[in-house]
């Protein structure tokens, strides 16, 4: 059995990896500066560790895309590479909305990408989606329609703290919505409400004939200190994922923080195929819980490979094995003397 680096990428926030049908696998993530995008190719997982980065964008010096360059992920989509991201707004940084870049060619290590990012844009008639702070859009296909699924807030100019949903969407084109938007989970769980922030964020989809006849969404939920952590829906393959009532929520999270093994605010993963054809997820969590300042400066989420196990409906199983992590050197920020 293939045994993988944890962690995979220290200080790299809200991982992406993508295998292509050339066999690559492709990653990226948030940088630590949260200032460009970049990207990495290799023929293993264990080799995204030690791959070259290729940056491909860097942020504005004002106005929109100037601040929060966030959560990128890589999707070969419709014919085109695309690179999604979130990026705020100088001076009103919160104003944070969803982005995509085009590449101009085939090879997204070798080849030109588009200089400016495009919007998104809602569909016809649908006056309310990228209105207010949204942000982590994921994509993916089933039975040859392409889905969007982001989480975005209401309210923003009326709460302090406005409450983050996630939203799903068919879409026309890799940059435009087709359909309204539905509302498919709301923070309703006091899991999703912790450390003063209701939320959910950072949706990932997970189907195959593991999932027998299942579409699995995992997300993101309250602050991002240690009460991070990963909640999950499901839907019948064969149900309208445009309709919510074909979601139903687990009442507890499906991954959260363990103090006996130092892993603290697990969240924002993917999925993706392993060396072995393995099903796997990539996500971020901390080596501990005492953050000073703002989370939001400490950079010390690092990127890790978790094996996805299986019961036998076909339900994954998230479940943190002590011999498949911390097994490589690395060094927090504060060992660096950047985030002391």
């Amino acid at each position: 059995m293939a045994t993988y680096l944890s962690p995979l990428a220290p200080q790299r926030a809200d991982p992406y990896l993508y295998k292509h049908t050339n066999g690559k696998y492709y990653f990226t993530a948030t940088c630590p500066k949260y200032d460009h995008l970049e990207i990495r190719c290799a023929d293993t997982v264990n080799g995204i560790a030690t791959a070259p980065a290729r940056t491909v964008w860097k942020k504005h010096a004002f106005g929109a895309l100037a601040c929060h360059i966030w959560a990128p992920e890589l999707h070969y989509i419709m014919g085109k590479w695309v690179i999604y991201f979130a990026a705020g707004h100088k001076p009103h940084i919160w104003d944070i909305r969803p982005y995509a870049l085009i590449c101009k060619g085939s090879d997204p290590m070798k080849d030109a990408w588009e200089e400016e990012p495009v919007p998104m844009q809602p569909a016809k008639n649908d006056p309310y989606p990228f209105t207010d702070f949204s942000l982590d859009m994921t994509v993916f296909e089933h039975r040859g329609r392409w889905y969007a699924v982001w989480a975005q807030k209401f309210g923003c100019e009326r709460a302090e703290k406005p409450i983050s949903d996630l939203l799903i969407a068919e879409l026309e084109t890799p940059t435009k919505l087709k359909t309204v938007f539905t509302r498919i989970t709301s923070p309703d769980y006091d899991w999703e409400r912790d450390g003063g922030f209701w939320v959910n964020e950072g949706p990932a989809v997970l189907k195959g004939p593991e999932t027998k006849g299942k579409i699995y969404l995992t997300f993101s939920a309250s602050a991002t200190g240690a009460c991070y952590c990963m909640g999950m829906l499901r839907a019948d393959e064969d149900s309208d994922l445009l309709d919510p009532r074909s979601w139903q929520k687990d009442r507890w999270p499906v991954l959260k923080t363990d103090e006996k093994l130092k892993v603290f605010g697990p969240g924002h993963n993917c999925f993706v195929r392993g060396d072995e054809n393995e099903v796997l997820t990539l996500l971020h969590f901390r080596d501990y819980e005492k953050i000073h300042g703002d989370p939001l400066n400490d950079h010390n989420r690092h990127a890790h490979v978790l094996k996805v196990r299986f019961a036998e409906d076909g339900c994954p199983i998230f479940k943190l094995n002590p011999d498949e992590l911390y097994n490589t050197p690395y060094e927090n920020e504060k060992q660096k003397n950047i985030n002391a």
